[in-house]
């Protein structure tokens, strides 16, 4: 897979398509292409098989809306970010209005045991419906209280902390955790040495 999956939450992976996403100038956005954006459906369950080749030439024939539509995608991101992480009702706003748009263009049906939204089309602004929609079910989960975000000064990843005591600190333990654990080590080492 190219993209991580480790919030627990497929939107909250979302989130996390930009790297060192507090960093400043290293920030690294993961989304550079609509094909990006359809890999990203397709490892997320959000569009079949079948879907993401019928996106692939719908963006190969009209590259300029694909890269609209990855954009908006990318806008969407940051406002549920936004949303959940620095209260911004605006962007609160700005996303239930993208959400009005996307469920104008899909249709509520059962089908099994189960309600789900059918979108009436697939054309290129199918990922950022879909996306849409499971922005605003996240930001209604019962559990954000769980919501935690990496405690890496730089990474800002974010994620659901399921663990028994809650006292989950970083976005993946063998990357942002040991280097942190390694950085306090060398800071208590140098601290001893300078000891008189």
């Amino acid at each position: 897979m190219r993209f991580g999956h480790i919030a627990g939450d497929r939107m909250l992976d979302l989130v996390n398509t930009v790297d060192w996403r507090l960093g400043g100038h290293e920030r690294t956005e993961n989304l550079k292409s609509f094909a990006d954006v359809v890999d990203w459906c397709v490892e997320s369950d959000l569009v079949s098989g079948d879907e993401a080749a019928l996106l692939r030439d719908l963006a190969g024939r009209d590259g300029a809306r694909a890269e609209r539509e990855r954009h908006r995608v990318v806008e969407a991101r940051e406002r549920v970010y936004a949303t959940l992480f620095e209260d911004d009702p605006e962007a609160a706003a700005a996303l239930a209005g993208m959400y009005r748009s996307a469920i104008a263009a899909a249709d509520l049906v059962h089908t099994g045991d189960r309600w789900h939204w059918r979108d009436r089309e697939t054309d290129l602004r199918l990922p950022r419906d879909r996306i849409v929609r499971g922005l605003v079910a996240l930001i209604q989960r019962p559990d954000l209280d769980r919501l935690h975000q990496c405690e890496d000064a730089r990474c800002g990843w974010v994620y659901l902390d399921t663990s028994p005591r809650r006292n989950r600190r970083w976005c993946d333990t063998k990357d942002c955790g040991d280097r942190n654990r390694a950085r306090a080590y060398y800071a208590r080492q140098k601290a001893k040495i300078h000891q008189p």
